[in-house]
């Protein structure tokens, strides 16, 4: 299974006002592994960018002109998203800028059913409690001490993290032959399938003696009793 951790940093908060993207990242995992493949593009917004944007991400318009436009980027792009499912955090919020980047690149919106929304999984989960980037770091372990602004580049790998953990607490680098279709990656532990002989484990008349003993003593109709005289 195919899926792509995506993050995105803007020129502010409504596509809808002329808002504009300013930079795209996004995070190749498969079967909840990552796989190292990333795609990563500065975009020229073509406006200017707000101070308190930039206060929340460092970018201005000088440090972007000459920089792609977003019409020049949205195929390469759209080739790596492919036909995967989207994760982001506060999905609805990205989804939305880069559908108002592809009208007016003219390409199709994104489809719906791929966003998967961290934000949503992480308030399900921890209902009632803080469910930032920053905060989901801290509580499941996740080292965000370089993070000192917004960047969609690292927010991606840090998004990668946290939504692994939410879904388990997958282990990069780590795949099981036996299940794998896709080559190792360099550095990755393949553990190779170990043949196992069968051991079934027969009690003694004695020992089922014992047990049907122990168990009259401490526990009133078992309840696997009860349906075993019911099915007979």
């Amino acid at each position: 299974m195919r899926q792509i951790v995506l993050d995105t940093e803007t020129t502010g908060l409504d596509p809808a006002s002329g808002d504009r993207v300013i930079e795209v990242a996004a995070i190749e995992i498969f079967n909840f592994m990552p796989t190292g493949a990333t795609y990563h593009q500065l975009v020229d917004p073509e406006r200017d960018i707000p101070e308190e944007a930039t206060r929340v991400h460092g970018m201005t318009a000088e440090m972007l002109r000459g920089k792609p436009l977003f019409r020049d980027i949205a195929d390469p792009m759209l080739a790596f998203l492919g036909e995967s499912e989207i994760i982001a955090h506060n999905a609805p919020f990205d989804f939305g800028f880069l559908d108002a980047e592809l009208v007016r690149a003219g390409r199709p919106r994104l489809d719906r059913s791929r966003m998967v929304d961290s934000l949503a999984l992480a308030k399900r989960r921890y209902p009632g409690l803080p469910n930032s980037l920053d905060a989901l770091c801290r509580r499941l372990g996740v080292d965000n001490s370089m993070r000192t602004s917004h960047n969609a580049l690292l927010d991606v790998k840090l998004l990668a993290e946290v939504f692994l953990e939410l879904m388990g607490g997958k282990q990069p680098g780590f795949e099981l032959a036996a299940t794998s279709s896709r080559p190792a990656l360099p550095g990755a532990i393949v553990v190779a399938p170990v043949a196992r002989t069968p051991r079934p484990i027969t009690p003694s008349p004695a020992e089922r003696e014992a047990h049907a003993a122990f168990v009259a003593k401490r526990l009133k109709d078992p309840l696997w009793l009860t349906l075993g005289a019911a099915l007979d």
